[in-house]
C-alpha cells in the first residue's frame, strides 16, 4: 500500500517517504510562486492554481500569500474567498463548500501526531522500520460558511452550512449548520436565526436593501 492510501485510511504514514515528499515540494513550490505574484497577474495565478489545487470552482480569489502542503487533496467550491495568509496542511482531504468567506490567517490543520514523546519521534512501520510517523484526519467546511480571522480548524472536523466562527477560535470538534461558534476550543454560542437579517439594524442597513428571496 502506498503512504499516499495510509494517508486516506486514516492510518499511520511517514511524511518523509519519497513519493509524499515529491508531492509537497510541488506543493511548497507552487504556493511560493503564487505567493509571489500581484494581486492583478490573474493569469498567472489562475495558471499556479490549477496546477496546485486538486478543484476549485467558479469565482475564486485567494488573496495570498498561500500555503498548501500537497494542494491536490484540497477541494474547493464556486465564490471562494480566502485573504491573507491561508494554511492549508491538506494531508488529508479537505473539502470546502460553495459561497465560503475565510479571513486573513485562517489555517486548516489535517494531520495528528502521537501524544507519547518517544513515539513521535519514532515508530516501527509496517515493514518493521524505524520512521517517523502521523496520521491524518479530513476536514469537510459546508456552504456558506465564514471563518474569522485567525481562526484554527483541525482534523476531522465538519463545519455545517451557514455557519459562523468567531476570531481566534480553534475548532476541535463538529460544528452544526447554521451556527455561530467562537472560542479556545471553539463551542456553538446560538443558532442563526431570522433576527439577525440586517433588515433588523436599520442604522446598518442604511440605504442599502436585503435582497427579495
Amino acid at each position: 500500500m502506498s503512504e499516499e492510501k495510509r494517508i486516506m485510511q486514516g492510518i499511520l504514514f511517514a511524511p518523509g517517504a519519497p513519493e509524499l515528499r515529491a508531492i509537497k515540494l510541488r506543493a511548497h513550490n507552487l504556493s511560493s510562486l503564487y505567493s509571489r505574484t500581484l494581486e492583478d497577474e490573474t493569469e498567472e495565478r489562475e495558471a499556479i492554481l490549477a496546477k496546485l489545487v486538486g478543484k476549485r470552482g467558479k469565482n475564486c480569489f485567494i488573496q495570498g500569500p498561500v500555503f498548501f502542503h500537497y494542494g491536490i487533496h484540497t477541494q474547493i467550491g464556486d465564490r471562494f474567498f480566502g485573504n491573507y495568509n491561508l494554511t492549508i496542511q491538506d494531508d488529508a482531504n479537505v473539502t470546502i463548500g460553495d459561497h465560503c468567506s475565510f479571513g486573513p490567517n485562517v489555517t486548516i490543520v489535517t494531520p495528528i501526531h502521537p501524544l507519547i514523546a518517544s513515539e513521535r519521534r519514532t515508530m516501527i512501520n509496517q515493514n518493521g522500520e524505524p520512521k517517523h510517523m502521523c496520521y491524518a484526519k479530513p476536514v469537510t467546511i459546508g456552504n456558506d460558511v465564514w471563518l474569522s480571522a485567525n481562526v484554527t480548524v483541525c482534523g476531522g472536523v465538519t463545519i455545517g452550512d451557514g455557519c459562523v466562527i468567531g476570531a481566534g477560535s480553534v475548532v476541535t470538534r463538529d460544528i452544526p449548520p447554521n451556527s455561530i461558534a467562537a472560542g479556545v476550543p471553539c463551542k456553538v454560542i446560538r443558532q442563526i436565526t431570522e433576527e439577525d437579517s440586517m433588515r433588523y439594524k436599520p442604522d446598518i442597513l442604511a440605504d442599502c436593501k436585503v435582497p427579495e428571496e
